[in-house]
């Protein structure tokens, strides 16, 4: 019993440690059903993303399928690289190079989504700001002196000052966020938030892509089980009319 407590608290530390950021997070609450924001995503990713950080437990065929997306429109809008269309989503980044680069090699983001939470992924994509002491001259509310670039910077811009977090982010909605720029991005504000929520639903599919077919599942399985359940009550009534 002991070796699984010990377990089961070591599973929860990074769940932990995530949580004791100090910062009140955004909430989102995202559609996995919506093709179309995943589409968007998907295309952030791979134009942004990828270069650095990999996919390497998903396959494009496989994305492209869930996604709607016919194979020649996924090979010449997402697929930057010659790999065959089965193959695993890998980028070529070396990992020594890399971890020269930027202090640590880019994790893959397969399961980002799952490990982090879809609100700290939302949080922290809203969350760079100006910081000239930092080696690329941003910082992040959520992940203090984080090693990463703001990639997003040309389409968000580079906020000016820590940026307000803590509240319910709805589509349509961006209350919180940057405040000020202190270089302009190509995206307004309220495009950029929409970007991040379109880049945050797709991870979040990536970590469960199986997600919408194991709830439909799940309503039948628990469908056949009340109308067995209903079959049974009768069948019990029936038996004990026999008793008596």
């Amino acid at each position: 019993m002991k070796k699984y407590l010990i377990s089961a608290v070591f599973a929860l530390l990074p769940m932990m440690s995530f949580a004791a950021v100090g910062v009140a997070l955004d909430s989102v609450d995202l559609d996995p059903s919506d093709k179309t924001s995943l589409q968007l995503g998907a295309t952030t990713y791979m134009d942004y993303c990828m270069g650095c950080h990999s996919l390497k437990y998903a396959r494009y065929n496989r994305v492209a399928r869930d996604l709607d997306i016919p194979e020649d429109e996924f090979r010449a809008t997402l697929m930057h690289s010659d790999a065959s269309f089965g193959s695993l989503m890998e980028n070529a980044m070396p990992a020594k190079q890399s971890k020269v680069w930027f202090g640590i090699t880019p994790p893959d983001l397969t399961l980002v989504a799952r490990l982090r939470g879809n609100d700290w992924l939302y949080s922290y994509l809203r969350g760079f700001y100006a910081d000239a002491s930092r080696p690329f001259g941003v910082n992040n509310l959520v992940f203090k002196d984080v090693g990463m670039p703001h990639v997003l910077a040309e389409l968000q811009g580079v906020c000016a000052d820590k940026p307000q977090m803590g509240g319910h982010e709805d589509r349509g909605t961006h209350d919180d966020g940057c405040k000020k720029l202190a270089v302009e991005g190509t995206q307004t504000k309220e495009e950029y938030d929409e970007t991040v929520y379109d880049l945050v639903n797709f991870l979040a599919y990536m970590g469960d892509p199986n997600k919408l077919e194991r709830e439909r599942l799940g309503w039948m399985v628990l469908l056949f089980l009340a109308v067995f359940w209903f079959i049974s009550l009768l069948y019990t009534r029936e038996l004990k009319k026999d008793i008596h």
